[in-house]
């Protein structure tokens, strides 16, 4: 018996045809309001860091293919960490402080990692190629 393949862990093909200059630049928008929205919000766990790549892909994905796609990945990676910064949230709340000794080390980590990543997709996107993050839950599909 054969098992269907996991959608989840299946990044979606990249759009086809090479991006305008507007697209890219769209694209980049999408990658970098994370961070924005992480600075403006004092943390890059919270609802901040989705928010501007969800208003720019809801604005952009009927027009712009690249945008769409683009927008779609900031989104779902940027929602991913956001679930899992609440589970380190929620690990030091029912522990009584006592998981803060794995969420902090994690949260330094796992805040770097995703600066970093952030930065290579918006890099990508200005490129014109479509980038994958390595890790995200693809809930937007």
């Amino acid at each position: 018996m054969s098992v269907p393949p996991n959608d989840v862990a299946t990044p979606p093909p990249a759009p086809t045809g090479t991006p305008s200059a507007e697209e890219k630049q769209w694209a980049r928008f999408a990658h970098l309001s994370a961070i924005l929205g992480g600075i403006l919000t004092g943390h890059m766990f919270g609802w901040g860091c989705f928010v501007g790549p969800l208003i720019i892909w809801l604005v952009k994905k009927d027009t712009m293919p690249f945008v769409n796609d683009q927008g779609k990945e900031a989104l779902n990676f940027n929602i991913t960490l956001a679930i899992v910064g609440f589970a380190l949230l929620v690990l030091s709340i029912i522990t009584f402080g006592i998981g803060l000794l794995i969420a902090i080390p994690a949260g330094i980590v796992i805040g770097i990692a995703w600066l970093v990543l952030v930065v290579i997709a918006a890099i990508k996107a200005s490129e014109g190629v479509a980038y994958r993050y390595p890790v995200s839950i693809r809930l937007i599909k």
